[in-house]
């Protein structure tokens, strides 16, 4: 992901949205989080959300820029975008491209030809 996001940052805007826990602690946990210490509560604040936010993208390498959605998980709710998913969105706003659920359905050859078909 990050290199696709350094490849065509000049021509397009990046965001890395993050959302609601997919596996919290007190919902649905996964074995691989608890063996890698990943082991967040749903988030009860928007400073929960943050902080977790900042773990991941610092675990991950996340290079692109960061937003927090808010606490109501309006975004999630509207593009179901947890646990992962890949938009690109055109100028006037209108998405071009809506990837398949991560992690296990994300396909970045797919990304990056819709991220090319949307900037030329």
């Amino acid at each position: 992901m990050n290199e696709i996001y350094n490849q065509y940052k000049e021509d397009m805007e990046f965001f890395f949205v993050y959302v609601r826990e997919a596996h919290p602690t007190d919902g649905w946990q996964v074995d691989a989080n608890v063996e890698e210490g990943i082991l967040f509560r749903q988030h009860q604040s928007i400073e929960e959300r943050d902080e977790a936010a900042g773990s991941c993208t610092v675990g991950l390498q996340i290079q692109l820029p960061t937003l927090i959605e808010g606490i109501d998980n309006g975004i999630d709710d509207a593009y179901g975008a947890a646990p992962v998913r890949q938009y690109v969105l055109g100028k006037d706003g209108v998405v071009t491209y809506h990837g398949g659920a991560g992690p296990h359905f994300l396909d970045l050859d797919d990304w990056s030809e819709a991220i090319k078909s949307t900037i030329s």
